[in-house]
């Protein structure tokens, strides 16, 4: 076989697995474990963009207020 296909299976066996594994560990539907990490990708992958454009803002609002005073000695 070849070595690329010996990686699919065994990422086949053992990592799309997760779900299950978790719920059965929690107790839970197999389907709520999916949607949670589904859930959870957009929650953080969306918080992740607001954020970064909230400290944009927040960066050039600083620029705009505090500019540089000329010196009294520069005269």
């Amino acid at each position: 076989m070849k070595k690329s296909t010996r990686v699919r299976i065994f990422f086949e066996r053992n990592g799309f697995a997760v779900c299950s594994r978790l719920a059965e560990i929690l107790g839970m539907k197999v389907k709520s474990v999916r949607l949670f990490f589904i859930y959870a990708s957009f929650t953080t992958l969306i918080g992740g963009f607001i954020l970064y454009l909230i400290l944009a803002f927040w960066i050039k609002l600083k620029d705009l207020v505090y500019t540089k005073r000329t010196s009294v000695f520069d005269l």
